[in-house]
């Protein structure tokens, strides 16, 4: 099995000649009946090798942790302790160096990547913990909130250099995700207090959704800076992309559903509806972008909106089996006619934003990136 990036480094390395490379991908298009832009590839597995490194490296890893714990001093009595983080983040940085830099192993190089930032992270707020003292966080949530913020901004700092260094395409998407831990600490820390009532916890969530979702609308745009730079998904460019999106599209849904009180599970008949229009709309934006990320982010919410409309309309014993009887063939249909819908969808587009979305047919002169 071959993806992308194995063509592009063996073009690259001179292996293939752009216009060999070029031709197989059109040959594998072919044999598919579908346009392989919109079979939206990411590489995780380049074989079974992958999961067995995978397996191996997750063991090594929590090993050097626990040798971690035995190294004080501790978060309180018995707590966990910033070398249990230092240990795997410099395991997990030494591993990338050879399955990650030589080998190009994909999924352990996802493995190490979280694990080196996770262990940053964790040094950082372990360390907090033990120089301040677990007392001082006693009743002092917004003592917490500071350090899990400043771990954060560690975290997105060690993901920066991991990427300077490995160039793992999840890499874009984590160091994002640590700047959306910080902002959102940041603010929460405002809010938090000893006494800290229900009507304190519903005031920082009036102002931690509406960030969290500009936050996801600048990951989604970020996303499609890296997608519009690669509109033939035929570099790692593309699957930046696909990690951020798939990033943004939590973000961006779930502060809208709540709106609606689907997380609250009050939702109304009206409010149902309201979230199958919208998630209809969601999937003219996936269709158009050729991603399947938002699609399902938002999958759980419209089960919950169909469920309580066929439980509002008398259907009482068999709303779940109908609800996922529509969703479900709603989806396979839509993924058995994506290329055709996706035209009815971009077609009628200005010639700008066509021009910045993934390819509709992969034989259209499009200039590869650099």
């Amino acid at each position: 099995m071959y993806s992308e990036s194995d063509l592009e480094n063996a073009v690259a390395a001179g292996a293939l000649t752009p216009a060999q490379a070029e031709s197989f991908r059109g040959y594998v298009a072919a044999g598919r009946h579908a346009p392989m832009v919109d079979e939206e590839h990411f590489r995780l597995l380049t074989g079974f090798n992958d999961v067995f490194v995978g397996i191996a490296a997750a063991i090594m890893l929590i090993a050097v942790g626990a040798l971690g714990y035995y190294v004080g001093p501790h978060v309180g009595d018995d707590g966990p302790t910033p070398f249990m983080g230092l240990f795997v983040a410099a395991t997990a940085w030494g591993l990338a160096e050879f399955f990650t830099r030589q080998r190009r192993m994909a999924l352990p190089s996802i493995i190490l990547l979280l694990a080196f930032v996770g262990g940053v992270f964790g040094t950082i707020v372990f360390g907090a913990g033990t120089a301040l003292g677990d007392a001082y966080f006693e009743e002092n949530g917004s003592a917490v909130a500071i350090v899990i913020s400043l771990g954060a901004a560690v975290a997105a700092a060690a993901a920066w250099m991991h990427w300077r260094r490995f160039r793992v395409p999840i890499t874009v998407a984590v160091g994002a995700a640590a700047v959306v831990a910080l902002v959102l600490g940041l603010l929460a820390s405002g809010y938090v207090t000893p006494d800290m009532n229900d009507a304190d916890a519903e005031r920082m969530k009036n102002v931690l959704e509406p960030v969290a979702l500009l936050l996801g609308l600048g990951t989604f745009l970020l996303a499609m800076r890296w997608d519009s730079s690669d509109p033939r998904r035929e570099t790692r460019r593309s699957d930046v992309a696909f990690w951020l999106h798939l990033l943004a599209a939590p973000l961006m849904v779930h502060p809208i559903f709540d709106l609606l009180g689907l997380t609250q599970g009050a939702a109304t008949a009206l409010g149902a509806i309201a979230v199958v229009v919208l998630y209809v709309g969601l999937g003219m934006v996936a269709l158009a972008i050729d991603r399947r990320a938002l699609l399902v982010s938002a999958l759980a919410y419209v089960l919950f909106a169909l469920n309580r409309l066929f439980e509002t309309y008398g259907v009482v014993e068999l709303n779940f089996a109908l609800t996922a009887l529509v969703i479900g063939s709603s989806l396979l249909l839509l993924s058995a006619f994506w290329a055709s819908a996706r035209r009815a969808v971009v077609n009628p587009l200005p010639e700008g934003l066509r021009a910045r979305l993934p390819v509709l047919d992969r034989s259209a002169a499009v200039p590869l990136p650099a």
